[in-house]
């Protein structure tokens, strides 16, 4: 007596069923059909185009999500740690439209996806992130990735275009009169990660995820030691390549204060003890900064609206000011130009670490603002900006 199902169609909790099965070495993958018999003769007709490849030398229908687990394999197989960003923007994307066929992909067929991430909240350029990869997939499916035959999974790459980016917030730095309203306002915790922002100029990922295992002391002259902290690849943003942060006096006045507080990170919380308590403190690690105890922060300085990010403009519009080189901002702000170097002479930190201790304290100008800071303060005026609610953390 014959088999009266087929290998390689399984049920699903919500009652639907999902096809996973293989043809001649090529994977079968597809989910949400309403029943058994729709994922078989689903099955039957993948099984047969897949064999006319090898008869007729005919293109297959490769789907998304097939694409998708493409992109993401090559990436693991080449240890490239951007298939996490890839993975994380690729999952709604698949969830919604994984059954759509990489020829059929255009602007038409992308806009359920983008209206749908519009209407929750998303903003154009995490939108754009995700249609960024597809376009990836696209290409690789036209230039690289080849069927049994011989042939391209795709003749030609279709294109999606990317939104316009007119919900961008504006940038927002800060002033010296402003600093010194919000830092009284913020736990002593997140006191220190502000000033250690303000004079190294790090994204705020930086110093939540930074280890003592990082650092290199580094000796500038036979009177100065400073401490650089080499980030690995997978904390830099683009993950091309590792990073230096250089601590100028203010910065290294607050890695000396946490010493001692825990054996792997560097910036650690711990929850206050009475006077009289005989319990030792238990630093741990801070997972964020933009977190309820900042907001209350900005919000009783009067700053409603600041990001932690703002600090880091701040520390470019004052580098800007402080007349500093356009190569020295790039190497402190880790912005990527093709000849940057990823190896630094003790000369290139100590200019660095010049450059940074210009901005340590306010200069005997007094308090300047440049034009283009003054224009991004009216746009913030104007531009209505409703923040996520963030998950309290410590």
């Amino acid at each position: 007596m014959g088999r009266s199902k087929q290998t390689g169609i399984y049920p699903e909790p919500d009652g639907s069923y999902s096809v996973d099965a293989r043809c001649c070495g090529q994977r079968i993958r597809r989910r949400g059909f309403d029943g058994y018999t729709q994922a078989s003769e689903y099955l039957i007709g993948q099984k047969a185009a897949i064999r006319a490849v090898y008869r007729d030398g005919d293109r297959i229908d490769m789907t998304l999500e097939q694409g998708a687990i493409r992109l993401l394999q090559d990436k693991l197989d080449r240890g490239m740690p951007s298939v996490a960003t890839d993975a994380f923007m690729l999952k709604p994307l698949v969830e919604m439209l994984g059954s759509l066929t990489l020829r059929d992909i255009s602007n038409d067929t992308l806009a359920p996806f983008i209206e749908r991430r519009r209407a929750q909240g998303m903003k154009a350029k995490t939108i754009n992130n995700a249609l960024t990869v597809v376009n990836r997939i696209c290409n690789l499916a036209a230039t690289s990735w080849r069927l049994p035959n011989g042939l391209t999974w795709l003749a030609s790459a279709p294109k999606v275009d990317l939104l316009e980016l007119d919900d961008q917030r504006p940038p927002r730095p800060i002033t010296w009169a402003e600093q010194a309203r919000l830092m009284p306002h913020l736990p002593e915790h997140l006191q220190r990660m502000a000033l250690f922002v303000l004079n190294t100029g790090t994204r705020d990922d930086v110093p939540c995820s930074l280890e003592w295992s990082w650092e290199v002391p580094v000796k500038l002259s036979s009177e100065l030691t400073v401490s650089v902290f080499v980030v690995p690849r997978r904390h830099v943003k683009g993950r091309k390549q590792e990073r230096i942060v250089v601590c100028n006096s203010v910065a290294q006045e607050i890695i000396e204060s946490q010493r001692g507080r825990h054996s792997d990170r560097v910036f650690t919380w711990c929850r206050k003890t009475k006077p009289d308590s005989t319990t030792v403190p238990k630093h741990q690690p801070v997972s964020r900064m933009s977190n309820t105890a900042w907001q209350r922060a900005r919000k009783d300085a009067g700053l409603d609206g600041l990001h932690v990010h703002d600090l880091r403009h701040t520390v470019g519009m004052r580098l800007r000011h402080a007349g500093v080189s356009e190569r020295t901002q790039d190497d402190i702000l880790w912005h990527s130009k093709k000849d940057m170097t990823s190896h630094y002479s003790v000369a290139q930190i100590r200019e660095i670490y010049d450059a940074l201790e210009l901005i340590s304290r306010e200069s005997e100008q007094g308090e300047t603002l440049n034009l283009l800071a003054l224009m991004r303060r009216h746009q913030m005026k104007v531009f209505t900006q409703n923040s996520p609610r963030q998950r309290k953390t410590a």
